[in-house]
């Protein structure tokens, strides 16, 4: 089995990556920091294909890094501004910036990969956050970038039968996201005790395309 996980250098997806090469899954891991991953996947006996993913060459480059494709994770994203602003203020450069990352860096990868995942009847996992449906002060534009991503998993769904979609929202975990948004990320489990486990069960189970917390997986 092979998949690619976005944003593997660290927390959710670095998490997930060690998990699925423990038993046995081929890897393509993407990051912005070729450092760390490079020393990452050299660890996972996995590919590192470094770079940012709201950029089309280097999509095109992870597409090709992964033929016979069985797996997506859409982990990468960014918060956005910070500290997180209100809406009235928001710089809009910054917004169209966690767009271009949160939603149309998946969607392009999505695009280049379907045709392998069709083929294999894959699937495909895009990281969601509660974000996209709870109204928190301050989350406004990387709320509005996942609700995005949630209703373009919705649609694909029912435009790719034979590709299983699914949204995930993994739930607060100890990671740098959630300390650079100012919220207390110590209090938070780790990614491997609660979101890692919970995704797996979904990736082997494969239930209907659609909308999970990990609460129900």
């Amino acid at each position: 089995m092979k998949a690619l996980i976005t944003g593997a250098s660290r927390g959710l997806g670095l998490a997930l990556a060690r998990s699925l090469a423990q038993d046995g899954w081929t890897l393509v891991l993407d990051a912005r920091g070729a450092p760390d991953l490079e020393k990452i996947a050299a660890d996972l006996d996995a590919t590192a294909v470094a770079g940012d993913i709201a950029d089309p060459a280097h999509r095109e480059a992870l597409v090709h890094a992964s033929d016979g494709l069985d797996l997506l994770v859409n982990n990468a994203s960014t918060l956005g501004a910070t500290p997180l602003p209100r809406l009235a203020g928001y710089p809009l450069p910054e917004l169209e910036r966690a767009f271009a990352v949160n939603v149309l860096g998946p969607l392009g990868l999505i695009q280049g990969l379907l045709p392998a995942l069709r083929e294999r009847r894959g699937a495909i996992v895009n990281i969601s956050s509660d974000a996209a449906r709870e109204p928190y002060e301050g989350w406004g534009g990387y709320g509005a970038t996942k609700a995005a991503l949630d209703q373009l998993s919705n649609v694909l769904a029912a435009e790719e039968p034979d590709v299983a979609v699914w949204s995930v929202d993994p739930g607060e975990m100890r990671t740098r996201m959630l300390a650079d948004a100012g919220e207390d990320a110590d209090a938070a489990p780790l990614p491997e005790d609660v979101a890692v486990p919970a995704l797996r069960r979904l990736i082997a189970r494969r239930p209907e395309s659609g909308r999970y917390a990990v609460g129900e997986l």
